[in-house]
C-alpha cells in the first residue's frame, strides 16, 4: 500500500524539487572567486556524466572529455583545482537539499496521521479500556546517539542548515541568500581529526537544538492524552549516548575522556533547564510564583556559572519545586501558563541531571586479554585457569576480589579497562545512576565474555551487593547470534549471575548488530538470524521469569539495519519481546531523521506509536506464521550460500579494495575511531568495520550488502514452485515486505555504468559481473513480487528525493572514481617531487568526494 498520497508528492515538488532549481541558481551569483564559472561547468560536467555513461564511456574519459571540450585547462595542477571547487560546489547543493526537504518536512509528512500519537489516540478510544492489557508494565523507547564516522558536518555547518531551513520556511529570499553567502564562506573539511570529545560536543548540539524539545513536546501530550492508557512510571522516550563511552577498537577513547563527556552532558543539560527557567520567568509573573522561580533560576545559575562552592542540584527536589508551581498556576490562576510548565517538569522527568545515559562498550577480547595478563602474574587466577570447564570459570569470576588501588597494569589498554569501570561509579555519584549504568560487550561469544566484564567489576572494587550495572552482551555475526540463546540459558542458570539479575529487576539487555550480521552473512540472512535469536532469546528468558530487552545495532541504510525502522517494530508479534524498543542512532541518520525538531517528533512519534500499538494491544500472532518462517528461512540459506560464494571469491577484498574509496577511509578526518580493528596492515575482511565495508560498497554505487542473494532466492523459490506462499508472504507480512521495501532502496542507490569499465578487467571482471548479475535478478523478482515497474513505487516522496540527489552527486562520484584511477597508476611508481604532490591531491580529492556522496546520500553508510 503506498505510504504517500499524490497531494505528498506534488508538495515534494513545489517545496523541494522546484525550489531547489530556483535557489540552487543563486549559487553562480554568489561574489566568491570564480564561482559562476563553476557552476556553469559544473552542469555541463553533469550533462558530459549523463551523455557518457549511456555511450558506455569510462569515469577517465568522461573526465578528458570535459577538460578538452570545455576548458582550456590542460596541466594537472589546473584540472584538479577546478575538482575541488566543484567538490566544494557540490557539498553545498547537498546542504541546500537537505535544508528544503528539512524546511518542507510538515508539508510533506502527515504530522497527525498515520503511525502518529494522534492516530493511535484515536484508536485506543475507539477500542475502548479493554484493549489494554499492559497497564502495568513499563514500556519506553531508548535512542542511543553514536559518534560512527558517517556523518560529515561540522558544527558551524550544522547550525546553517538550521537557520538556512527556517528561512525557506518563510521564503525570505534575502536571508537565504545570506546564508548561502555564509554557506560558501564555511569550510566543510575537517582539517584535524576529530577526538571523541569533539564528536560528543557535535551530538550534544543535536541534544540541545532538537531533542531537548521535541521530547518535552511528545512527552508532555502523552501524559495529557495518554495517561489512561499508561501507567509507566518512567518517561516513554529516553536518550543515549555512545562517544566518550564507546571505546572498541577506539584507542582515543580514555577513562578521561569518559568523565569528561558525562561532565559535559550534565552542564549542558542544566544550562538547557536555566533558559528555560529564565524564559519561564516572563510569563509566571505572579506574586505566587515569583520567589520559587527566583530560588530554581538561582540554583542553576550557580552549578553552570559559579565559580565558587557548588548546592548539589537533585532532578527529584527540581521537580517538586516545578510541582509546587505548577500547583499554585492551577489553584490561583485558572492554570494559566501551567502547560509550560508541565513541559519542563517532563524534560527534568526525561533528561534528569544527565542528559542522555553515557554507555561504555569494549571488545570482549580485550577482557580476556586482562585476565590472561593476571593469570600471567599468578594474580586473581588459580592455577589451572584456562584448562577449566564453563561452569569452573564462571565461578571463578563470579569470585574475583578487588585489586590494590595502587595496582597499576603495563600495557595502557588494560589499566584503562579498569579506569573506565572505576569512572563509572563517580559518574552515578555525580550525575545519579541513570548517568552510566550499561557496559556494553562487543564480540559476545560465550557466558565467559559476560562473566569476565562482571568479574571485573569486582577487581575495579565494586561491590556484588551493590553493582548497579546492566551487562550487555552485543552478538553480531551470524554464528553469534545461532548460539545467543545457549549463552543466555548459561548465565540465567548460574545461581551468581541470576542474583545479579534479581537485583536488576530481573531484566536482562541483549544487543543484536546488524552491522556485522549484514557483513558476515549478506542482507537475508542478518536480518532471519536476528529474528530467529530474538525469537528464541525472548523464549528462553521467559522460561527463566526474565523479562529481555533488546537493544538494536541499527546503522542507517538497510544493509545497516536502517530504513523503514518503525515498520520492523510495528510487525513484531507475541513471539518477541516488545517491553522496549532500544536502537543507536547513526551517521547521517542523526540529521537525516532527527536533524529538525518536527522530523524527530515525527519519527519519534513513529517509532512510539510501532512499539505502543503491539504493547499494548498484545499481539495475539507471531511475527511470522510457521509456514512463513520455515519460508523465509530456507530464503535466508538460499541468499546466504549466494553472497559467501562472492565474499570467499579471492578478489572480493582486493576489488573492493581496487574499486573504491575503502583504503582512504583511515586517513579521512570524519571519525576518531580507526577504519578496522586490530593492526595488521594487510586488509582483512574480518577486521574491517562493518561502516567502511557498507560505506566503500555505497560509493561505488553498488550497495551489495543490502541486496545481495535476494534475486537468487526468490529465484529458487520460484522453481521449487513455492512462489505463491513468498507472493502471500509479501502480502501479508509486514516484517517481509519492510524487508523487501528497504531492498529496494539500496537498489536504487545503485549506478552500475560508474564501474562498467570494470566488466571487462583481467582480474576483476568475474566479480564486477557476478555483482551485476544479482543486482539484476533482484530488481526482476522484487518487480515479479511487488507487480511495479520501479524500485520504491510505494514511497514516490522518497524515491523521487533519492533520485534528485543521486543525480546532484552524479559528478563527485565520477571525480572521484577518476581520482581513484590516478593514484593507482602512480602506485610504485618513482615520480619526481612535483609528481608526488598530484598524487596527494588526488589521493585528497578521493576523501574529499566521499563526504559529498554520504552527506547527500543521508543513509549511506
Amino acid at each position: 500500500m503506498p505510504t504517500t498520497d499524490p497531494a505528498a508528492l506534488q508538495q515534494f515538488k513545489s517545496e523541494v524539487a522546484l525550489k531547489f532549481q530556483l535557489y540552487n541558481s543563486l549559487f553562480t551569483s554568489l561574489p566568491f572567486h570564480r564561482i559562476e564559472k563553476t557552476g556553469i561547468l559544473l552542469s555541463m560536467l553533469l550533462h558530459v556524466c549523463e551523455e557518457g555513461y549511456k555511450m558506455k564511456k569510462n569515469p577517465v574519459q568522461i573526465m578528458d572529455e570535459f577538460f578538452s571540450m570545455h576548458t582550456t585547462y590542460r596541466n594537472d595542477q589546473e584540472r584538479t583545482d577546478l575538482l575541488f571547487r566543484f567538490v566544494q560546489y557540490v557539498e553545498r547543493q547537498v546542504v541546500l537539499f537537505d535544508a528544503l526537504e528539512d524546511a518542507a518536512f510538515s508539508k510533506v509528512n502527515d504530522v497527525g496521521g498515520q503511525g502518529s500519537l494522534k492516530q493511535l489516540k484515536g484508536f485506543l478510544e475507539q477500542a475502548g479500556p479493554d484493549a489494554v492489557d499492559n497497564t502495568e508494565d513499563d514500556f519506553c523507547v531508548r535512542m542511543v546517539l553514536t559518534a560512527h564516522p558517517t556523518q560529515f558536518y561540522p558544527g558551524s555547518v550544522l547550525g546553517i542548515i538550521n537557520d538556512l531551513s527556517k528561512a525557506l520556511q518563510q521564503n525570505n529570499t534575502t536571508q537565504v541568500n545570506t546564508y548561502l553567502q555564509q554557506l560558501g564562506k564555511t569550510p566543510f573539511f575537517k582539517k584535524q581529526k576529530p577526538t571523541p570529545f569533539d564528536e560528543a560536543m557535535s551530538l550534544i548540539w543535536y541534544l540541545d537544538n532538537v531533542f531537548y524539545a521535541a521530547v518535552g513536546r511528545i512527552l508532555t501530550y502523552t501524559s495529557n492524552e495518554l495517561s489512561p492508557w499508561l501507567k509507566s512510571g518512567k518517561p516513554l522516550l529516553q536518550m543515549g549516548f555512545w562517544p566518550g563511552g564507546d571505546r572498541d577498537g577506539n584507542p582515543f577513547v580514555t577513562a578521561e575522556t569518559t568523565l569528561q563527556v558525562a561532565a559535559t552532558l550534565r552542564s549542558s543539560i542544566v544550562k538547557c533547564y536555566y533558559l528555560d527557567v529564565r524564559r519561564l520567568k516572563r510569563r509566571l509573573t505572579f506574586k505566587e510564583t515569583d520567589q520559587l522561580l527566583i530560588n530554581l533560576e538561582k540554583q542553576l545559575y550557580n552549578e553552570v556559572f559559579s565559580e565558587g562552592p557548588k548546592e548539589l542540584l537533585d532532578a527529584e527536589d527540581m521537580i517538586r519545586q516545578l510541582k509546587q508551581i505548577r500547583d499554585t498556576l492551577v489553584y490561583q490562576h485558572n492554570g494559566l501558563f501551567a502547560g509550560l510548565v508541565d513541559n519542563l517538569i517532563q524534560k527534568v522527568n526525561a533528561f534528569g541531571l544527565y542528559y542522555a545515559s553515557l554507555d561504555v562498550r569494549q571488545d570482549s577480547s580485550v577482557h580476556t586479554a586482562v585476565y590472561k595478563y593476571l593469570q600471567q602474574q599468578s594474580e586473581h587466577l588459580p592455577e589451572g585457569y584456562e584448562e577449566m570447564a564453563m561452569d569452573q570459570k564462571l565461578d571463578v569470576l563470579a569470585g574475583m576480589k578487588p585489586l590494590s588501588p595502587e595496582y597499576i597494569f603495563e600495557d595502557k589498554i588494560h589499566q584503562d579497562t579498569i579506569d573506565s569501570i572505576r569512572a563509572i561509579s563517580k559518574i552515578q555519584e555525580q550525575n545519579g545512576e541513570s548517568g552510566a549504568y550499561r557496559y556494553i560487550i562487543s564480540q559476545c561469544n560465550s557466558a565467559q565474555s559476560i562473566m569476565e566484564v562482571y568479574g571485573l567489576f569486582l577487581l575495579a572494587g565494586w561491590n556484588e551487593k551493590n553493582l548497579t550495572i546492566d551487562i550487555v552482551p552485543l552478538f553480531e555475526t551470524i554464528d553469534d547470534l545461532n548460539r545467543a540463546g545457549k549463552i543466555m540459558e548459561t548465565l540465567y542458570q548460574n545461581s551468581i549471575y541470576r542474583n545479579h539479575l534479581s537485583a536488576r529487576g530481573n531484566r536482562q539487555t541483549i544487543m543484536l548488530g546488524f552491522s556485522d550480521g549484514t557483513k558476515d552473512g549478506g542482507y537475508l540472512m542478518a536480518n532471519y538470524s536476528i529474528l530467529h535469536a530474538k525469537q528464541s532469546l525472548t523464549s528462553i528468558s521467559a522460561k527463566y521469569n526474565i523479562d529481555v530487552l533488546f537493544f538494536d545495532g541499527r546503522g542507517g541504510p538497510p544493509a545497516r539495519g536502517g530504513g523503514k525502522t518503525h515498520k520492523f517494530y510495528a510487525s513484531m508479534g507475541n513471539d518477541v519481546s516488545v517491553k522496549e524498543i532500544q536502537l543507536t542512532v547513526q551517521g547521517q541518520t542523526i540529521s537525516s531523521n532527527f536533524g529538525t525538531i518536527e522530523a524527530a517528533q515525527y519519527n519519534m512519534e513513529q517509532m512510539l506509536n510501532a512499539g505502543l500499538s503491539s504493547f499494548l494491544r498484545s499481539q495475539k500472532r507471531p511475527t511470522l506464521e510457521p509456514q512463513q518462517q520455515n519460508q523465509f528461512q530456507q530464503l535466508a540459506k538460499d541468499g546466504f550460500e549466494a553472497y559467501i560464494q562472492l565474499k570467499e571469491h579471492p578478489s572480493f577484498v582486493e576489488y573492493l579494495s581496487h574499486a573504491s574509496a575503502l583504503r582512504f577511509y583511515a586517513e579521512t578526518n570524519i571519525g576518531s575511531r580507526p577504519a578496522k580493528r586490530g593492526t595488521a596492515s594487510r586488509l582483512n575482511l574480518k577486521d574491517l568495520r562493518a561502516i567502511p565495508f557498507v560505506g566503500a560498497w555505497s560509493q561505488l554505487k553498488q550497495n551489495v550488502t543490502g541486496y545481495y542473494g535476494v534475486g537468487t532466492a526468490l529465484q529458487k523459490a520460484e522453481q521449487r514452485g513455492e512462489w505463491k506462499q513468498v507472493k502471500e508472504m509479501y502480502q501479508h507480512s509486514l516484517f517481509f515486505k519492510t524487508l523487501i521495501d528497504n531492498c529496494e532502496m539500496a537498489m536504487l542507490k545503485c549506478y552500475f555504468p560508474l564501474t562498467s569499465h570494470l566488466a571487462d578487467h583481467p582480474s576483476y571482471g568475474e566479480i564486477w559481473h557476478m555483482i551485476y548479475a544479482e543486482y539484476e535478478l533482484t530488481r526482476k523478482y522484487v518487480f515479479h513480487l511487488s507487480g511495479k515497474n520501479e524500485l520504491m513505487a510505494d514511497y514516490p516522496v522518497e524515491q523521487l528525493s533519492v533520485q534528485m540527489r543521486e543525480r546532484i552527486v552524479l559528478p563527485l562520484t565520477t571525480i572521484q572514481q577518476f581520482a581513484i584511477t590516478k593514484v593507482r597508476e602512480m602506485d610504485g611508481a618513482v615520480m619526481p617531487p612535483t609528481a608526488e604532490n598530484m598524487k596527494a591531491a588526488y589521493e585528497k580529492l578521493v576523501m574529499r568526494c566521499s563526504f559529498g556522496i554520504i552527506n547527500a546520500g543521508r543513509n549511506s553508510a
